[in-house]
C-alpha cells in the first residue's frame, strides 16, 4: 500500500510554529468553487465563507507599504485603512508590483510571510478579534490555515482595528 504524500510545509507555517502558534493546514481555494462546492466543502471544514481572511497589501504616502488581513466577505475601507496606518491616503498595489513588494502572487499573499520577511506593518480587521479561528492563507495558492486570530495578533505585533466598509 502506497503511502500518502504529506505536503512540504509553507514559510509562514514553519514561522507559526516557530512561535508556538498553533494551525491547522487546509486545502482550500474558495474563489475557484462553484456556489454548490463551497457549500459542502465549508460544511465538511466546519466554517462558513466569514471565516475566511483575505490579506491585502497597500501602499501609504507616508509609511509605504501596509498589509490589511479582512473577511473575504467584506470590503476593505481605503480611508479607514490609511487613518489607523498613519497616513492620509493609501491605495492598493497593483498586481504587478505585487509579488515584488510581498514576495507573494495574487492569492497567496499571507500575513505571516509577509511579517516574517519584510517587516510591514499588519492590521487585522475587528471582526476577527472575538473569534474562534479565522483562515489566512498559508502562502500559496490552495493552501489556508486555520488558527487562533488573537495568536496571530500577538506574534505580528498586529492590532485590531475597523477596517471594513460599513
Amino acid at each position: 500500500m502506497a503511502k500518502k504524500k504529506k505536503d512540504k510545509k509553507t514559510l509562514p507555517e514553519l514561522v507559526l510554529e516557530k512561535h508556538g502558534v498553533t494551525y491547522e493546514p487546509l486545502h482550500l481555494n474558495a474563489l475557484d468553487l462553484t456556489p454548490e462546492e463551497k457549500a459542502e466543502k465549508f460544511s465538511a471544514l466546519g466554517i462558513q465563507e466569514s471565516d475566511i481572511y483575505k490579506t491585502l497589501a497597500a501602499k501609504g504616502d507616508k509609511t509605504g507599504p501596509i498589509v490589511a488581513v479582512v473577511p473575504l466577505t467584506e470590503r476593505l475601507d481605503m480611508k479607514k485603512f490609511a487613518a489607523v496606518s498613519g497616513n492620509k491616503k493609501a491605495h492598493m498595489l497593483p498586481v504587478k508590483e505585487l509579488e515584488k513588494t510581498t514576495g507573494y502572487v495574487h492569492g497567496a499573499n499571507n500575513p505571516v510571510g509577509i511579517w516574517q520577511n519584510k517587516h510591514f506593518p499588519i492590521y487585522i480587521d475587528q471582526h476577527a478579534k472575538d473569534a474562534d479561528f479565522i483562515l489566512v492563507s498559508a502562502g500559496e495558492l490552495g493552501r489556508s490555515d486555520k488558527l487562533n486570530p488573537q495568536e496571530l495578533s500577538k506574534m505580528l505585533n498586529a492590532s485590531f482595528e475597523d477596517l471594513t466598509e460599513s
